[in-house]
C-alpha cells in the first residue's frame, strides 16, 4: 500500500517539532529519512505508526485514513521495527518471530503450517536459525534487532516502517539486513544515520532538518557536498566508486 503524509505538524509542548511535512512512499520504493540528531526523523515515523498523534495533517495508506482505521487492519498492512526494543517476557526467538502472524489470525485461531513456514523463511533471511530456541534475554542488542526485523517480515506487510534498523548491528549484518529489506519489494520508509548506506540501498531520500523537509530526490541528485554542508554543517567531497558506481563520501577533518 502507498503511504501519503499530508501537511503533518507535531508539537512537543508548545514547540513545533514537525512543521507541515508532506511525504510519499509509492510503487514499492525504498525511501529514507536522513538528517542530524533531533531533526524529527523518529518523531515523524512515530506519527505514521500512531505512537504520536499529529496536531494537524493527515496520513493515508492508499485511501485509508490511519487516524480512523482499526489497529488490527493497519497491522495487516504495516509492520514496524522501532529503534528501542523492550521485551517484558522471556520468549524464545522463534516465539517472538511467530508473533508477527497475530494480526492475520482470528480470535483464538491457531497458527497454521503456512505461518510456521513464513517464520522459518524469516529466520533464514535474518541469520537467526541457530538462535531459534534461545531466550530473548540471552541475545545481544544486534541479535534482538534482527529478531524484530524477522518478526516484521513474517507480518507480510505492504509497508514497512523502520527506525534505524541497522542500530546495534555490525557492518556485515547492516548490509545483509538492508539487502533483505530491499529484496522484499514492499514500500519501505526508513530513518537512517549512515548516508553511504542510504546511497547504496535507497530509491529516494528526504533530508530533514529542524522538522522540515529541506531536500528530496534520488540519492545521486540530493547527496552532494553542498547539501551535506547545509544539512550537517560538514565539509566533504562526494565521488562515484568506479567499480560499483555507489556514492562515496570523504569528510574533511581539521
Amino acid at each position: 500500500m502507498n503511504l501519503n503524509v499530508e501537511n503533518v505538524e507535531i508539537f512537543q509542548g508548545t514547540n513545533k517539532v514537525i512543521k507541515g511535512i508532506d511525504l510519499q512512499v509509492h510503487d514499492h520504493s525504498f525511501t529514507a529519512l536522513l538528517g542530524p540528531n533531533g531533526s524529527g526523523k523518529s518523531t515523524l515515523l512515530k506519527s505514521v505508526y500512531r505512537v504520536l498523534e499529529p496536531k494537524s495533517g493527515t496520513i493515508y495508506l492508499n485511501d485509508l485514513n490511519l487516524k480512523n482505521t482499526p489497529t488490527k487492519k493497519i497491522a495487516q498492512q504495516m509492520s514496524v521495527v522501532s529503534q528501542f526494543q523492550n521485551n517484558s517476557f522471556d520468549f524464545t526467538v522463534k516465539e517472538i518471530v511467530l508473533m508477527g502472524r497475530t494480526p492475520h489470525l482470528r480470535a483464538l485461531e491457531k497458527e497454521s503450517v503456512h505461518d510456521y513456514e513464513l517464520v522459518e523463511e524469516a529466520l533464514v533471511k535474518t541469520g537467526l536459525c541457530k538462535l531459534r530456541d534461545r531466550p530473548i534475554s540471552q541475545l545481544s542488542g544486534g541479535e534482538k534487532q534482527r529478531v524484530c526485523l524477522a518478526r516484521a517480515i513474517v507480518q507480510a506487510p505492504t509497508l514497512m516502517i523502520l527506525d534505524e534498523p541497522s542500530n546495534h548491528l555490525d557492518i556485515k549484518y547492516q548490509l545483509e539486513s538492508l539487502r533483505v529489506i530491499k529484496q522484499l519489494g514492499v514500500n519501505t520508509l526508513v530513518a537512517l544515520h549512515d548516508i553511504s548506506l542510504a546511497a547504496q540501498f535507497c530509491d529516494y531520500i528526504y533530508f530533514i532538518k529542524e522538522g522540515e523537509v529541506k531536500y528530496y530526490g534520488r540519492p545521486k541528485v540530493v547527496i552532494t557536498k553542498e547539501i551535506l554542508k547545509d544539512i550537517y554543517e560538514v565539509d566533504c567531497e562526494v565521488y562515484n566508486d568506479p567499480k560499483t558506481q555507489n556514492l562515496l563520501i570523504s569528510y574533511y577533518t581539521f
